[in-house]
């Protein structure tokens, strides 16, 4: 799993427009983990995942003031190998994971979709950083259709 998958994935625990969030549900968390080869640790992820869509640009979690996220991440080297940020548990390799597209510059590239009823993560692919919705063929249409049909009235 690339970095940008765990990140967003990780993102996308809660979905807005289904009302759902993986974290409050026990079984669904560790299905979670379980199919990302993570362990659950000692960190809230709750607070680190508020914290992260905050800074990804989430107008909801931002005004809610996220508290500081914080977790044990370490370097490792090995024999005639490259550095690696490695963690211990879920909170740690995904801090690690977003700490590295930062490193590279990818950052700015995680969005979360400004429709309300989606805010959804996304990693925006297109050449010159410019996507705004997750996706054209539904959140995007959805919101030209409405810029059309108020232009209309």
């Amino acid at each position: 799993m690339t970095d940008v998958d765990l990140v967003v994935d990780f993102l996308n625990t809660v979905d807005h427009d289904a009302h759902t969030d993986v974290l409050s549900d026990p079984d669904a968390w560790r299905r979670w983990l379980a199919d990302r080869g993570l362990a659950d640790g000692a960190a809230d992820a709750g607070a680190v995942r508020t914290a992260l869509r905050a800074a990804v640009g989430d107008p909801v979690d931002a005004s809610a003031e996220p508290e500081d996220a914080a977790v044990p991440v370490t370097v490792e080297l090995s024999a005639g190998g490259a550095p690696r940020l490695a963690a211990a548990d879920v909170a740690g390799a995904v801090l690690a994971a977003a700490s590295r597209l930062a490193v590279l510059g990818q950052w700015a590239r995680v969005k979360i979709c400004p429709a309300d009823d989606c805010r959804w993560a996304f990693y925006d692919r297109s050449r010159n950083h410019s996507r705004t919705w997750c996706s054209m063929q539904v959140c995007g249409n959805r919101e030209k259709a409405r810029t059309w049909r108020s232009a209309r009235r």
